[in-house]
């Protein structure tokens, strides 16, 4: 499947349904790029018109924002700004919280006014019209705890739609002690990711993935790459490979979806 980007598909004369705004993370990390494929199936089997930025798309500054560099983070973000506009964007979708927390909230006072979906509310809403079928399949009555990024949930109140794609699969959402409005991060947000923990504190990382081993579910369901791989480096450290996966939401829906 060939994808195009924005400016292949207006000299086609076509213009996307979506902007599909892939991230850093879903471009060059090689587990996230495993996300960015099963979200990019799900549209094809949904039938989405999309496109994307490719060589146009920068990082949308939530690191530097995060890390306290406001220059850098306006620099990066009126450069993207400067590119939707030119190609007249009105809806971007996304993988990342960070991006989409990014987008929405701080891009419009530097005049970049778009409507920004997270991939788990737009994957809900193309089954809600019967664009795309789903059954529960290999999860189908078995145990799957989700995790709340914290761009998603605590930031932007988005709780329901992760939960939904859960539902759909016929599994059984088991939620961990804390979630929701009080989850625990995974230890990324705020430029953490970049960073070693502070001496003497216990990895957020590692106690959060404690919570989610403590449901005994066998897979830990998250929307976010960063923390994906946080998850993923708890399990490791608790030597869980073999017995719980770390999954994106687009990826179950991904293995579970039928034209």
């Amino acid at each position: 499947m060939k994808i195009l980007t924005i400016s292949e598909m207006i000299s086609k004369g076509k213009f996307p349904e979506i902007i599909f705004w892939v991230g850093c993370a879903g471009s060059y990390d090689e587990r996230a790029k495993k996300i960015t494929k099963a979200f990019v199936e799900i549209l094809d089997k949904a039938n989405v018109s999309f496109a994307v930025l490719g060589n146009e798309e920068g990082c949308s500054g939530d690191p530097a924002k995060r890390a306290g560099n406001e220059f850098l983070f306006q620099m990066q973000a009126m450069s993207n700004i400067q590119v939707l506009n030119s190609y007249k964007i009105k809806k971007i979708v996304t993988s990342c919280p960070h991006c989409f927390n990014t987008i929405k909230n701080e891009y419009p006072e530097l005049g970049g006014n778009y409507e920004v979906l997270h991939h788990t509310q737009f994957i809900s809403y193309l089954i809600d019209s019967r664009r795309l079928k789903v059954s529960g399949g290999s999860f189908k009555g078995r145990k799957i705890t989700y995790h709340d990024p914290c761009y998603l949930g605590r930031a932007n109140k988005v709780f329901e739609a992760p939960r939904k794609l859960i539902e759909k699969l016929d599994a059984e959402l088991v939620e961990m002690k804390t979630c929701k409005e009080k989850a625990m991060c995974c230890g990324a947000g705020g430029a953490q990711m970049f960073k070693e923990s502070e001496p003497g504190n216990e990895e957020v990382n590692i106690a959060r993935t404690q919570q989610a081993l403590e449901t005994s579910a066998p897979i830990i369901a998250s929307g976010c790459p960063f923390c994906n791989t946080m998850l993923n480096d708890g399990i490791k450290h608790k030597e869980k490979e073999e017995e719980v996966r770390i999954m994106d939401l687009a990826e179950l829906v991904n293995q579970a979806s039928n034209i």
